[in-house]
């Protein structure tokens, strides 16, 4: 199948638009409050065109300034409300992790791959807190080292599977982090036969999670649901005996009632 995605060289990409939201994607859980010349450098732009950015983006609301530093305004939020709401599998979903926190009283979430990130679109948190960070709707980690990353990347077809590999860089989390690409590949073929990924602490020390893919009625992929716990706290055989059944299980409830 011809891929018709527009590369910036085609004349009908505005490369305008394309700046103006790497500008907002700039803004993250380790930089939420920028200067001008802190945004330019994280976007590689000059801070003339930085500037006319941020002032637009300003104008229209999506930004503040507040003397010298820029943050997104709250609403910036419509943006990734207009995802969910045009995804309305989502409430659906939702409830399926809460049920799998209320049975085994760990936390369970839904991810979409962007780019070399997972994003986090649905979660169901348990009481207990697993990671150092905030784990939350709009969540964004490496897909290389979560376990739901991994499923998501075993449904890529195999040239954009090769393009994403040729390209990720690999960076250690923890002592267990995978930094061999050639190790990544064999892991995700693993995942792909297999049907389902586990990631021990490769993230985050203690950190242990499963996912499997979901699909909607029609066999479209709609993301990876997961578990995730404490590795001191439940086992492999736990995983694979207990978790991994209920979370088949609940991706054919979610197959059989999203359309």
């Amino acid at each position: 199948m011809q891929d018709d995605t527009l590369t910036p060289d085609d004349r009908d990409f505005v490369t305008a638009l394309a700046s103006g939201l790497e500008v907002i994607q700039a803004f993250d859980d380790e930089t939420p409050r920028m200067t001008l010349s802190e945004v330019a450098a994280k976007t590689d732009m000059n801070r003339a065109r930085a500037r006319r950015f941020l002032l637009t983006l300003h104008a229209l609301g999506y930004v503040r300034k507040q003397q010298r530093h820029f943050e997104l305004a709250p609403k910036a939020l419509q943006l990734g409300y207009a995802f969910l709401s045009a995804n309305n599998y989502r409430s659906v979903i939702q409830q399926y992790l809460e049920d799998i926190t209320d049975e085994i009283g760990e936390s369970s979430s839904m991810g979409v791959l962007d780019g070399d990130n997972v994003i986090y679109v649905a979660r169901s948190s348990a009481k207990h807190r697993l990671m150092a960070i905030t784990l939350s709707v709009g969540t964004r980690l490496p897909a290389a080292y979560t376990s739901m990353g991994r499923v998501l990347l075993s449904q890529l077809p195999d040239d954009e599977l090769a393009r994403y590999l040729e390209q990720v860089k690999l960076e250690p989390h923890t002592e267990r982090s995978i930094t061999d690409t050639a190790q990544l590949r064999n892991c995700i073929e693993q995942v792909r036969q297999q049907g389902y990924s586990i990631v021990d602490q490769e993230l985050d020390p203690g950190l242990r999670s499963l996912a499997v893919p979901a699909f909607d009625a029609n066999g479209k992929l709609l993301g990876a649901i997961n578990i995730s716990t404490n590795a001191a706290r439940i086992d492999f055989d736990t995983l694979t005996r207990s978790f991994l059944p209920l979370l088949r299980d609940k991706v054919q409830l979610i197959q059989a009632n999203v359309s």
